[in-house]
C-alpha cells in the first residue's frame, strides 16, 4: 500500500511540474509577445506605418495634352478637347460636416439641375442615387464620364457643386479627346490616335512629338477606390504641334472632285495626290474606297500604301531610258504593226489599233504598246541590267521615304536573272506590266521632269511649333540632282505636252486654252484579288499624271482610279484625267490666275463702310453706345456708313434684287456673303481672308441655280 502511495505521490509531483513548466513558458512566450510589440510599436512603428501608407498609395499616369496638327495654311486638322469625368466622394469632411446639412439642402436643386443636363435620369431618381451614395459614403462614385467643355462649364455652377471639392465631395477629371474639326477631310493622311490600338497615318509617324511626356498623380486607396492626393501631382508636358504640308482648300478640292468621279462612275477605289512641283511637298492627298454599302470613305492609303502594275504611265520610264543611252530619238521611226504583236508567245496589243510606221514621239502620244515593247524588247533584251539601272536612277525601286507609314507600299522592281525573269519580262515591262510601284512613285518621276530634273523628296510635314514657337523647319530635301540628260529632259516634255494637244494625245479632252497641261494616260487591266485576268476578273486601272502650268510648272497631280466591269468608264483620260482637270483648274483659277473679276470701284479712305446684317448692327450699337439711325424700311441686309461717331445704315446696293438676279456681296463678309449666295441655290468658293473685295458674276446679273460664283476676299 505504501509502495503504492509513493507512486501515486511521485505522478503527482511530476504533473504539477509539466504544469508549472508550461505556465512558465506561457509567461515567457507572453512577455516576449509585448515585448515585440511594443518594440514594433515604439520602435518600428514609423517604418511600419510608412510601409501600409505605401500599400494604399500609388502613381497613376497623368496623359499631357496631346499636339494639334495644322494645315500650312494654318487651319486645325486635328486636335485634343478636353473632356471631363465626374466622381463623388460622399465621405467629404465639408460635405458631411454638421450631420450632412450642407448635403441635404442642396439635394433638390441639384438632383433637378443634374436630370436637366444629362436627360437621362429624373430628378427623383438622381435624388435617390445621391441619398443612397451619401449613406454608404461611396468614396469615389462615378457619376458621368466624358462630358463636353460645355456640360463641364454648366455643371460647376450647379448648387453645392459651386462650393469646391471639399463642400461638394465633387471631383473633377480633365481628360484628352482627339477630334478632326474637318471631319474627314484627309482623314487617312492625318491619321488616327487611338488608346487601344495602334495609331496610324501622321499621327502614328509623328507620334513622339505629338504625345508630350506623361506626368503622374499621387492616389490612395479607399473604401473601395483611388482618390487623388493633393499635392501628389507631376505635371505633364504637353506634346509639340505638326505644321503639315497640306492645304485645305486643295485637299478640299481634292477629294471632292475624286469622290464626284468615283461615285458617278461606280469604281472601286481611287487615289489623288497633289505635289508642289520646285519642294515636293504633298499639298493633297485622298483616298477613296467602295464600301460594303456602297458608299466610299478613307479606309486605306492607296496612293502611298498600294503598289500596283502602273499601266502606260510608266512609258515615261522607258522613253526616258531610250533617249538616255541614245538609242532613239523622238523622231526616229517604229513600226507599230497595226497594233498588235507576239513577244516570245505572249500577244501584246495597242487599245488603238490600225498604226503603222509611225514616230516615237507619236507612239508615246497615241500610248502604243506595241512601239514601246518593241524598242525596249530591240535595245534592252540582250542587256536588261541597263534598263533596270535606269529605274534604279529614278528610284523606282525604292521607298518613296515621305513621312508617313505604308509598309505594303513596297515597290517591285525585278532583277535580271531572277526566277520570275523571262523572255517577255522587259517587252512587258516597258509599257507597265511585271512591275509593282505605288502612285506616289509614279508622282515623284514626274515631278522631277517638272522640275527640270531634280528629283524632290515627298513630305507631308513642314515645321514643329512649342507653345508656337517654331522648333524645327523641315527643308525640301533633293534625292537626285538630276535624273536625267537636258536633252532627254526637252524631248520627254515635248512629248507630255503633245499627249494632251497632240492630234492623236490620248488627253486631248483636257486641254486648256488658258494654261498649258503636260501629261501621261494609262489604262491597266489587273487581277482581281490575284484571282487572275480571266473575264469577270478584270480590274481597269485608270491613270493620269501630269503637271501644270506646264511652261512653269507649279503643281504636279497623280490620279490613279481602279474601275471594274460594272464602272461606266475605264481609261484613264476619261477617268482620271477628268478628276485631275477638276483640280487643276481650281486650283490654277484660285492661286495661279493672274486674272481678276470686277474692277473694284475706289473708296473714300475718310468714311468707313461695312455691309452687314440689321440686327448685328443694332447689336453692335447698342453695345459701343453710339447713337445710329436706319433709313431703311425693310430688308435684313444694310450697308453702314461711320461719320463722325455716328452709324448710318442704308439698303445694300443689289439687296433689294428679287428672282434670280446676283446680289453685290462685296465688302461683306465671308460668313454673310455665303449665307446670302447659298441661299439663292449658288454654289460659292471663296479665295483669301477678310472682307468680299471682287466677285466673280457682277451684281444685277442674272443666273441659274447651281451655278458657282468664285469670291476674292483681302
Amino acid at each position: 500500500m505504501r509502495c503504492q502511495a509513493l507512486v501515486h505521490l511521485d505522478i503527482k509531483k511530476d504533473i504539477l511540474w509539466r504544469v508549472y513548466l508550461c505556465f512558465l513558458g506561457m509567461v515567457l512566450l507572453g512577455a516576449v509577445v509585448v515585448g515585440r510589440s511594443f518594440y514594433i510599436q515604439q520602435v518600428e512603428g514609423e517604418y511600419w506605418r510608412n510601409l501600409g501608407n505605401n500599400l494604399h498609395l500609388k502613381y497613376l499616369p497623368i496623359d499631357a495634352e496631346r499636339g494639334t496638327i495644322y494645315s500650312e495654311d494654318g487651319n486645325m486638322l486635328s486636335t485634343s478637347v478636353p473632356v471631363f469625368d465626374v466622381y463623388i466622394d460622399f465621405g467629404a469632411e465639408g460635405l458631411r460636416e454638421k450631420n450632412g446639412i450642407r448635403f441635404r439642402d442642396n439635394l433638390d436643386s441639384l438632383s433637378s439641375c443634374l436630370a436637366g443636363l444629362f436627360k437621362d435620369k429624373t430628378p427623383a431618381a438622381y435624388k435617390k442615387l445621391l441619398q443612397l451614395g451619401f449613406k454608404n459614403k461611396e468614396r469615389y462614385y462615378g457619376l458621368k464620364k466624358k462630358l463636353s467643355f460645355s456640360e463641364y462649364k454648366e455643371l460647376r455652377d450647379f448648387p453645392l457643386v459651386k462650393l469646391g471639392k471639399n463642400k461638394s465631395g465633387f471631383i473633377i477629371e480633365a481628360k484628352d479627346k482627339r477630334i478632326n474639326p474637318y471631319v474627314l477631310l484627309a482623314n487617312r493622311t492625318i491619321g488616327l490616335s487611338r488608346n487601344n490600338a495602334s495609331n496610324v497615318g501622321l499621327e502614328q509617324s509623328y507620334d513622339s512629338l505629338l504625345k508630350g511626356k506623361t506626368g503622374q498623380q499621387l492616389v490612395r486607396y479607399m473604401a473601395g477606390a483611388y482618390m487623388p492626393v493633393d499635392g501628389g501631382e507631376l505635371e505633364p508636358e504637353n506634346g509639340k504641334d505638326i505644321i503639315s504640308t497640306l492645304d485645305t482648300y486643295i485637299q478640299d478640292v481634292t477629294e471632292s472632285a475624286l469622290m464626284r468621279m468615283m461615285v458617278g462612275n461606280n469604281s472601286l477605289h481611287g487615289t489623288a495626290i497633289v505635289m508642289e512641283t520646285a519642294t515636293g511637298k504633298i499639298k493633297a492627298i485622298a483616298n477613296l474606297g467602295k464600301q460594303n454599302d456602297g458608299t466610299y470613305a478613307e479606309d486605306l492609303n492607296y496612293g502611298i500604301g498600294k503598289a500596283t502594275e502602273p499601266g502606260s504611265i510608266f512609258k515615261l520610264a522607258t522613253l526616258m531610258s531610250l533617249l538616255e543611252d541614245k538609242y532613239v530619238d523622238i523622231h526616229s521611226i517604229v513600226d507599230c504593226e497595226g497594233g498588235q504583236k507576239n513577244f516570245y508567245g505572249l500577244p501584246i496589243r495597242d487599245s488603238h489599233l490600225g498604226s503603222g510606221v509611225i514616230t516615237v514621239k507619236d507612239a508615246f502620244e497615241r500610248s502604243s504598246n506595241v512601239a514601246f515593247a518593241k524598242l525596249a524588247d530591240q535595245y534592252y533584251h540582250e542587256q536588261p541590267s541597263r534598263f533596270i539601272d535606269h529605274l534604279h536612277k529614278f528610284r523606282l525601286d525604292q521607298m518613296t521615304g515621305v513621312d508617313i507609314t505604308a509598309s505594303s507600299g513596297k515597290p517591285l522592281i525585278k532583277k535580271a536573272g531572277s526566277k520570275s525573269w523571262s523572255k517577255t519580262t522587259i517587252p512587258f515591262m516597258a509599257h507597265g506590266y511585271e512591275e509593282l510601284v505605288t502612285p506616289l512613285h509614279m508622282l515623284m518621276l514626274y515631278n522631277a521632269v517638272a522640275n527640270n530634273g531634280k528629283m524632290m523628296k515627298p513630305y507631308l510635314v513642314s515645321s514643329v511649333r512649342e507653345y508656337g514657337v517654331e522648333v524645327k523647319t523641315i527643308q525640301p530635301q533633293v534625292l537626285v540632282e538630276k535624273i536625267c540628260s537636258d536633252q532627254t529632259l526637252n524631248q520627254v516634255k515635248e512629248c507630255l505636252l503633245a499627249v494632251v494637244y497632240g492630234e492623236h494625245g490620248t488627253a486631248r479632252k483636257i486641254k486648256d486654252s488658258s494654261y498649258l497641261i503636260a501629261g501621261k494616260t494609262g489604262t491597266a487591266v489587273t487581277a482581281m484579288n490575284n484571282k487572275g485576268y480571266n473575264k469577270g476578273n478584270k480590274i481597269y486601272q485608270a491613270s493620269f499624271i501630269g503637271y501644270f502650268p506646264a511652261g512653269q510648272p507649279k503643281y504636279t497631280i497623280a490620279v490613279v482610279i481602279q474601275n471594274s466591269r460594272e464602272s461606266r468608264m475605264v481609261y484613264g483620260a476619261d477617268v482620271s484625267g477628268t478628276v485631275f482637270k477638276e483640280i487643276s483648274d481650281r486650283i490654277y483659277g484660285s492661286y495661279l490666275s493672274t486674272k481678276r473679276y470686277t474692277a473694284v470701284s475706289g473708296t473714300d479712305s475718310t468714311q468707313y463702310n461695312y455691309y452687314g446684317a440689321k440686327n448685328e448692327f443694332g447689336s453692335l450699337f447698342g453695345y459701343l453706345n453710339m447713337p445710329f439711325t436706319d433709313s431703311a424700311n425693310t430688308g435684313y441686309w444694310r450697308v453702314l456708313k461711320l461719320r463722325s461717331n455716328t452709324g448710318i445704315l442704308n439698303t445694300k446696293p443689289g439687296s433689294g434684287v428679287t428672282g434670280s438676279s446676283i446680289p453685290d456681296v462685296v465688302g461683306m463678309g465671308l460668313k454673310d456673303a455665303v449665307y446670302l449666295l447659298e441661299n439663292m441655290g449658288l454654289k460659292v468658293t471663296a479665295t483669301g481672308r477678310g472682307k468680299v473685295i471682287d466677285q466673280s458674276l457682277a451684281a444685277g446679273t442674272i443666273t441659274n441655280k447651281a451655278q458657282t460664283i468664285s469670291l476674292i476676299l483681302n
